[in-house]
């Protein structure tokens, strides 16, 4: 594994706006900017070996089971579930989309990996965002075709498109014939909106009749007890961007509990992208090699470095890392009023004056794909840069895509 300085492509920005990758740089707001511009990155990219590429495509699948049991000991305790912060009347709205397996599409893990640094010789989980990830458009479309003008010979850990057609085909089966299947987010924003189109279009693929609707264009017809669009057209198949937490704390957040509205991602989701879930982990598979020392407390076990992270925030917001008792790195946020997690500290080392954090894709139960964020700092934050990747494929591999 390491970073290779290239030269850029001359007209990658024009190549990257022809397939929807419009936010690469005007669309982000200035404060999230990268110091060289651009979200965008591929003055530089990385390598890796096949068998780091079969290391990591292992430890994804491995961490996604591990968390699949973990939601299935949540849902069953409502103590945890009190932990958890579902609220009351949501528990057994939830627990009941899990017992009836609530078809799902996609999560994306945040894994520490640098072999030959230590403790780091395995992919460590970070974090599990298994309900509104992004970086799909940068992951499955803008870096596979960098490597197609750049690196045309090697192979890249990337089959997300492909497997994600596949899974909405997968899902088509529980929906009735010419059901329709709402798209929606926060649609004013442009970074949400490209995706949605995205993800519209992977589903149409699929033979999936699509229609989008901002999130705030939702209402609640109360008389014949549905969700409907501005048409008062009736929504019953919902793909959203657009946190669980937050839907159950809006003010139709109640209707939800009629549970006539199936979603993408399933309201069991909920549990996966809330970081309670890693002491979980760490309580239930001890010593796991893929897991970091995680706990609902400053626990002593982590002695003087560690890093204590907001259980909803995202964007990196409020995260705080200790090394040695001493603060190391902090970001600040609208986070900080609410319950932390302690993690132990993943001292990821520079690899040419940045550390990566890998995005490790998930599509159903398999593996598939990675994009690569790179920072300077050690909290990854909105606005880091996303850098393409490669390997050199086996030779009985030459003619397959990982």
């Amino acid at each position: 594994m390491r970073r290779v300085r290239l030269p850029a492509r001359p007209d990658w920005m024009e190549k990257a706006e022809a397939v929807g990758f419009t936010y690469h740089t005007e669309g982000l707001p200035p404060e999230l900017r990268n110091p060289n511009g651009s979200y965008w990155f591929e003055d530089a990219a990385w390598e890796f070996t096949a068998d780091e590429i079969d290391v990591l495509e292992e430890a994804a699948e491995e961490l996604h089971r591990l968390c699949l049991s973990a939601v299935s000991r949540v849902v069953h305790d409502d103590e945890l579930m009190a932990r958890f912060a579902i609220p009351e009347p949501f528990r057994p709205w939830i627990r009941r989309s899990w017992e009836r397996d609530d078809p799902y599409l996609i999560g994306r893990m945040d894994l520490a990996f640098a072999p030959g640094a230590p403790g780091l010789d395995a992919p460590k989980l970070i974090e599990y965002n298994a309900d509104t990830p992004t970086t799909t458009i940068e992951t499955a479309v803008i870096q596979w075709r960098w490597l197609q003008d750049m690196k045309p010979e090697m192979d890249q850990f990337n089959s997300l498109h492909e497997k994600i057609i596949e899974r909405f085909e997968w899902i088509s089966g529980f929906m009735s014939r010419g059901e329709i299947m709402y798209f929606s987010g926060m649609l004013e924003e442009e970074e949400e909106a490209r995706h949605i189109m995205y993800y519209m279009d992977l589903a149409e693929q699929a033979g999936i009749k699509t229609r989008n609707a901002s999130i705030t264009s939702i209402g609640w017809d109360s008389a014949r007890k549905r969700f409907t669009d501005l048409n008062d057209e009736p929504i019953w198949r919902w793909f959203k961007l657009y946190p669980w937490e937050w839907l159950m704390e809006e003010d139709f957040g109640a209707h939800l509990l009629e549970d006539k509205l199936r979603a993408i991602e399933p309201p069991w989701k909920a549990i996966l992208s809330n970081k309670n879930l890693l002491p979980l982990l760490w309580d239930t598979f001890p010593d796991h090699p893929n897991l970091l020392p995680s706990f609902w407390t400053q626990d002593p076990r982590l002695g003087q470095s560690y890093v204590k992270k907001p259980v909803f925030a995202r964007e990196g917001a409020n995260v705080r890392i200790i090394r040695d008792g001493r603060v190391l790195e902090e970001t600040a946020g609208l986070y900080g009023d609410g319950a932390y997690i302690w993690q132990a500290l993943a001292d990821i080392p520079e690899f040419d004056g940045v550390r990566p954090i890998l995005g490790a894709w998930l599509v159903g139960d398999k593996a598939a794909g990675m994009i690569v964020r790179e920072t300077d700092r050690r909290i990854v934050k909105g606005g880091d840069r996303v850098a393409p990747h490669w390997f050199a494929p086996r030779p009985e591999d030459q003619d397959g895509v990982a």
